[in-house]
Formats: structure tokens, C-alpha cells, sequence
């Protein structure tokens, strides 16, 4: 009886040891998985080799997938069971989808690539926010990260002057370049600079106001009528959000009044006026529309019928700009979807949107969205930013892009954040409450932009 006893307190002894030094191995290693994902964001956002000479001969985009997935190596090196966010599992299912499709493309190389080289970083990142980021305060790094890079480029090529065919352009090379791309990005990350302007104080309350009418002003100088609906739309759930449910009647009068302003100066002038109209009328005098509108009329058609005509793989990742030799994307990341990766893959793209939008749901019932002012700004910006994606992707080719796949592994990181009994392996009340301990002991610094 006295052995066995003495044989049950040291097997608990030695689970407890055990536990202990898990934990302690997870305090040492978080640190660096999580700084290797704000690097990775700094990376992808910034882009420093567009404006720091000589590196753009370095492979910064290798170098960035490398150092996301050696992050998710020792990520799950670290030790217990930590639970996969919902989110995350679709995701992987459809870099599956993805690669099985390789074989069967127009162009298995490019398919490949397209994969390897750029989605699968998308679900790298995913995991890494929604397994790491266990604060608001880590939340709101990578959140300042993707808004201040967007607002920077854009007074960037405002002030600059980078129009081309009377369009501004990003300054910046890859997602930010196209017109259309920057106003979509804009739209999506104007929440998110509303919710750190309405927590910030003093003077960086107007450098974010500022950043904000400049973001707006950027949309309207791309002349993109996707960027444009996406925006409004953004601000309809914004206005509703933070001034009509959040009682902030500052932000229902301001907004009346930008809108009013705004719109009045924009359609008084006839190019843009046309430009509006053509979402409607199509190629009018004036508009600039050029025949895109018919064009992407047809070009919608011809993605939908090679998604109907290749239901299971698609044409291949990426290589819908193949067939026929059009050389021209969808302008639809829904039908370009299906059309090179077949429908299970638009599925499961539409299972992740939900799960994200869950996500909010979840976070919004919680008891840190009723007592915590700021993570109650940030699930709002994130739902007025994914519904802002949503409308864009109607009218651009993202899918590839990792900034979607960030909005839906924010949401993951919020729902982790909300439930502190998901913020560790699920190894046991002590091991719980010891991991969760050695977290709230690493040092946050407080961010220069985040109040």
C-alpha cells in the first residue's frame, strides 16, 4: 500500500517535472517564434528591398518563407497539445487541394511555384498568429505592422506624385502596386487605422486622423471602383460599429460630413463622375473605363465555364491566365479559384471566410470584447475589414496574396485571446496555469503607435 503510494507521488512528481520543463522550454522558444513572425510581417508588408539599395538582389521572399517556417518547426517543438484554431485546419486541407491539382496543370512548374512559393507561406503564417499570439498586446504589433505599412506607402505615393495613366500607383513593388490592389488593401486596413486613431491620445491621434483622410484620398486618386465599394462598405460597418452601437456620435457626424465633402469634391469632377458611373453604365465618355468592364464581364464567363469544365483540379494554380493564351487573370478570386484549383477548393476557401467570421462571433461574446475597450476596437475592425475583403475579391485576384489569410488568422489569435484555457497545451490545471504564468512574465514593451 505505502509502495504503491510512494510509486503514484512520483510518477505525479515526475509529470509535474516533466510539465515544469516543458514550460520552461516554451518560455525560451516562444520569444523567438514570435519575433520570427513579426519579421516575417515586417518582410511582407515593408518590402525593404524596394527602397534600400542592393537589396533587391537578395531572395528577400525566401528568406521570409524560410524564416516562417523555421518559426513553425520550433513552434511545435515546444512542447504539449496546444489546440489547432478551425481556421487553420480548412487551410491546410486546401494547400492539399492545392498541391494535388500540381500534377494535373497547364503548366505543372508554375502550378507549383504558385503553391509552394507563395500559398503555402499563407498557411505557415496562419498557424504561426493563430497558435502564438496569445495577447492583445502581440496582437496589436502584427495589427500596426499591416496598417502603418499601407498608410505609409500610400501618403508615400501621394505626396510623390506616382500616378501612371492618371492612377496612383504603390509606390512599393508586389501587393501594393497595381491601383486596384492598393485601394482594396486600403479598404481592408482602414478599420484597423479607425480603431488605433479611437484608442490612441494626444498627437498620435492626429498623425493616425491624417493617415486616415490620406488612405481615403488614396482610394478615390486610384480611380478603382472595387477599392471604392469596398471602402464604403468598410465605413457603413464602422459607422454602425463605432458610432451608432458604440454611442461615438463623433464618429457618425465626421463620417457624414467626410462623406459629404468627399463625394461632392470627387463626382464634381466629370472623369471621376464617369468613373462612377461606368460600375453601372459601363464605357461612357470620360469614364477611363476602356472596355474592362465588358472585358471583365467576358473574362468572368470564361472562368466560370473552365471551373464547370475542370470541376475537380481547375486548370492548375495560377494558371488560368493559360487558357487560350489570354494572359489575363479573373478579376474574381472566387470563379479563379475554382477555375485552377477546382470547386472543392473554393469550398474550403469559403469555409475558412466563415470560420474567421465565427471567430468574431465567438470573440464578441466573450468577457474581454464587454470589459476591454481595445480588443472590443480591434474585433470590430476585423469584421468590417474581412467584409471589405469580401466585396474586393469580387472584383480582384487575391487568393494568393497572404493578407486575407492574416485577417482570418487574426480572428484565431482574438478567440485564443478571449479563452485563456486556450493559451496552452491542454496538458492539466497546473501545467495551464504554469504556462499561462510564464507568458504574463516575458517582457512586453509597450508600442510607439498603439496608444
Amino acid at each position: 500500500m505505502n509502495t504503491q503510494s510512494t510509486w503514484t507521488k512520483g510518477k505525479e512528481g515526475s509529470t509535474s517535472w516533466m510539465a515544469r520543463a516543458q514550460a520552461v522550454a516554451a518560455r525560451g522558444r516562444r520569444p523567438f517564434v514570435y519575433g520570427a513572425l513579426v519579421t516575417f510581417s515586417v518582410l511582407y508588408y515593408f518590402r525593404p528591398e524596394d527602397f534600400i539599395p542592393g537589396l533587391n538582389y537578395i531572395p528577400m521572399a525566401r528568406i521570409a518563407g524560410g524564416i516562417g517556417a523555421v518559426a513553425l518547426a520550433v513552434g511545435m517543438m515546444s512542447g504539449g497539445r496546444a489546440k489547432v484554431p478551425q481556421v487553420v485546419k480548412i487551410l491546410w486541407f486546401l494547400l492539399l487541394q492545392m498541391a494535388i491539382c500540381v500534377p494535373f496543370a497547364l503548366w505543372p512548374g508554375g502550378a507549383f511555384s504558385r503553391v509552394f512559393e507563395n500559398f503555402a507561406k499563407a498557411v505557415i503564417v496562419a498557424m504561426l498568429i493563430g497558435m502564438t499570439v496569445v495577447t492583445t498586446w502581440e496582437l496589436r504589433k502584427l495589427l500596426w505592422i499591416q496598417v502603418s505599412a499601407v498608410a505609409m506607402v500610400t501618403v508615400a505615393s501621394i505626396l510623390l506624385r506616382h500616378f501612371k495613366d492618371g492612377r496612383l500607383e504603390g509606390i512599393q513593388k508586389s501587393i501594393l502596386e497595381n491601383p486596384n490592389d492598393l485601394a482594396i488593401s486600403i479598404a481592408i486596413s482602414f478599420p484597423l487605422g479607425l480603431a488605433f486613431m479611437l484608442h490612441a491620445r494626444g498627437f498620435r491621434k492626429v498623425v493616425w486622423g491624417i493617415a486616415l483622410v490620406f488612405m481615403a484620398l488614396g482610394v478615390v486618386l486610384t480611380y478603382s471602383r472595387s477599392g471604392l465599394m469596398a471602402l464604403i462598405l468598410s465605413l457603413a460597418i464602422c459607422v454602425w460599429e463605432y458610432g451608432i452601437k458604440g454611442k461615438r456620435r463623433s464618429i457618425v457626424v465626421v463620417t457624414a460630413v467626410a462623406l459629404v465633402v468627399g463625394l461632392g469634391a470627387a463626382l464634381s469632377t466629370a472623369h471621376y463622375r464617369a468613373r462612377v458611373e461606368s460600375i453601372v453604365l459601363g464605357n461612357i465618355e470620360g469614364s477611363g473605363d476602356k472596355g474592362s468592364l465588358d472585358a471583365r464581364k467576358a473574362l468572368l464567363k470564361k472562368s466560370i465555364m473552365v471551373a464547370a469544365t475542370h470541376p475537380l483540379v481547375g486548370v492548375g494554380p495560377g494558371c488560368f491566365l493559360l487558357v487560350d493564351q489570354g494572359w489575363v487573370v479573373a478579376h474574381n478570386s472566387y470563379t479563379e479559384l475554382a477555375a485552377e484549383a477546382g470547386f472543392p477548393a473554393l469550398f474550403l476557401f469559403l469555409w475558412a471566410v466563415g470560420a474567421s467570421l465565427k471567430n468574431i462571433a465567438q470573440a464578441r461574446k466573450s468577457t474581454n470584447y464587454k470589459e476591454d475597450p481595445e480588443f472590443r476596437l480591434f474585433t470590430q475592425a476585423l469584421w468590417a475589414g474581412i467584409v471589405a475583403y469580401l466585396m474586393g475579391a469580387c472584383f480582384a485576384s487575391t487568393e494568393y496574396n497572404l493578407y486575407p489569410y492574416f485577417m482570418m488568422a487574426y480572428t484565431c489569435a482574438m478567440v485564443r485571446i478571449s479563452n485563456p484555457a486556450l493559451t496552452s497545451p491542454v496538458q492539466g490545471g497546473e501545467q495551464r496555469h504554469l504556462n499561462r504564468a510564464i507568458y504574463d512574465r516575458i517582457p512586453q514593451p509597450q508600442l510607439i503607435s498603439g496608444r
